[in-house]
This record gives structure tokens, sequence and C-alpha cells, in this order.
């Protein structure tokens, strides 16, 4: 087969020892892939602080703005956080992805490392799932000002400090008032995200066509104050009204700190994030692996 793939962005993560020690050096590892890729007919080009190693180095780097530009799509080798991360970027190129996973399966790095010839094949001749993920825009407003901008994938949380008590948030969605809550902190977490922390807090499984965001409370003072779907076509603002040390944090991209007044908004980002999966895939496949439901059963 030929790939309908020109350029193709090879994108790692040099870190965790363990992962090295599991399935060898990652730069070992990447120009494996790479030449597997060139075999393929695809130009090979890599992440600007993946070229950095040695092994890769014969390869062009690129930084992230150029592979945006550039590239027709990226291949992502490492976990999910690394996939968040380069997602978060290069959602705005409209770049698809595809995630080969070097420990354990993950949600949206599906392809495992010793399979990933076979897999990859029908994938660049043109047969695979397109998957699209919605992104949140988070702005931190200080005193009418814009302190901290970012995007996330996964969820935008508010938490208590690690000595303090709780935080009390008054909480809108849209032009309406919801409640002041009263909790160790706070989530709205998109689809994608309601599989990593909401999920550990209690929050339901959003599937990823649904356009909306689960907002979830962190151990709340009152027991009725439980989790909530909304419709991510609305604003949602999230005022510190008390509390010391709260954080705000953003697919682990965090403002240390915030003081009374500050108000986190959430807003539907215009980007979306195009994964790309083996041909049948099916996201009730991924829950059933990562979740062991049925194990025991016929």
């Amino acid at each position: 087969m030929t790939s309908c793939f020109r350029h193709v962005a090879l994108i790692g993560k040099y870190q965790a020892s363990g992962a090295r020690a599991q399935a060898g050096s990652l730069d070992a590892v990447m120009c494996e892939i790479g030449a597997f890729l060139e075999s393929q007919g695809c130009e090979v080009v890599v992440e600007q602080s993946t070229g950095d190693e040695p092994e890769t180095s014969r390869y062009r780097a690129l930084t992230v703005e150029q592979i945006g530009e550039q590239c027709d799509l990226g291949l992502v080798v490492g976990g999910d956080g690394t996939m968040l991360g380069i997602g978060r970027q290069l959602a705005r190129h409209g770049l698809p992805l595809i995630g080969i996973n070097r420990g354990r399966l993950g949600f949206v790095t599906d392809i495992p490392l010793d399979n990933y010839q076979a897999t990859l094949i029908p994938m660049l001749a043109g047969e695979y799932e397109e998957d699209h993920r919605s992104l949140m825009h988070a702005q931190v407003v200080r005193e009418d000002k814009v302190v901290f901008d970012a995007f996330a994938m996964n969820d935008v949380v508010v938490n208590r400090g690690a000595t303090s008590g709780m935080v009390e948030l008054r909480v809108s969605v849209g032009r309406h008032f919801v409640a002041n809550q009263r909790a160790d902190g706070l989530i709205i977490a998109s689809p994608t995200g309601s599989t990593a922390y909401a999920l550990s807090a209690g929050g339901p499984l959003l599937h990823p066509a649904i356009p909306g965001w689960v907002l979830v409370p962190i151990a709340p003072h009152t027991l009725s104050n439980r989790p909530i779907l909304l419709p991510d076509a609305d604003e949602i603002t999230i005022e510190l009204v008390a509390g010391r040390d709260a954080s705000a944090n953003f697919d682990m991209q965090s403002l240390a700190s915030l003081v009374h007044g500050d108000r986190i908004v959430v807003r539907r980002s215009d980007y979306r994030v195009r994964f790309l999966h083996p041909k049948g895939w099916s996201y009730f496949d991924t829950l059933r692996k990562k979740l062991h439901w049925n194990e025991g059963g016929s």
C-alpha cells in the first residue's frame, strides 16, 4: 500500500526512566518507527526537542508551529499525557494525530508499540476511523484583566490549598447563577477528561460525541451537591469567594495561586483535536480494556 500521508511528524517524549527500561531508549524506538514510515513512502520530520536525540538527529527537526503548517499527520509515541500536550498545540492547524502507546493502553494513544507496523500500514493508506475531541478555552480574570490563558483537553480544576480548608466557589453557567459551593475543589471536564480526574471524583463517563461538559465537585460539604452535565455552548464562570492558597489547573498547566475575586472563565474553543484510530475502533472497546469491564465473564 502507498501512504496517503506524505509528510509525517514523529513526536515523542524523553522522560520516564521506567519506560526506557521497559521498551528500550526512546530515541532507538523513534528511529525504528521513522525507518518504517520511510519504507511506506513518507517523508519524516521530528519535533524539535525530539530531534536533539542522537538517533533521530538525521531527520529534519521542526517546531510545533512548523509541523502544523507543513505536515499531513502527527505520529505521537508515548502516553495520553504526551498526546494531550501536543494535541492542544496542534488543534488550530487541524492536523490529524495517531497515538502509539509505549506502556499500558491509553484512552487516546491506543496502538500498542509491539504491533504498530501491522496496525499502521492500512491506516497510512487511508483506512481509519476519525475521532474529533473538543477543546476548552480557559482564562483567569483578575480585576478585569486576563492573567492566565490556556487550552485544555481534559479538564479545568480549581483546588483548595494543600494545608488549608475548603474553598467557597460561586458558579455561574451562561448568565445564570447556579450556586455557591463549599468543597475541596471543582472540576470542569470535557468528554475526553471524563475518564480522568472527574471519574475518580465520582463523575459520569461522557461519550466523545456528546457536546457537553461535566461539572464535578471534589469532596463537597453538602452531599446533595452532585455532578451535573452541561451543554458546552454555555460559558462557565467560577469565582473564588473564600479559601486560602487555592489554585487553578488546566491539563497540568497551573496557575500557582488564586486570590479572592478571581474568576475562571471556561468556554468551548473554536478548535478540535483530530484523532485517527484503526478501522473498527470503538470507544466502548477502549473503556472495556482500560476499566476492566466484564473481567471473569464468559
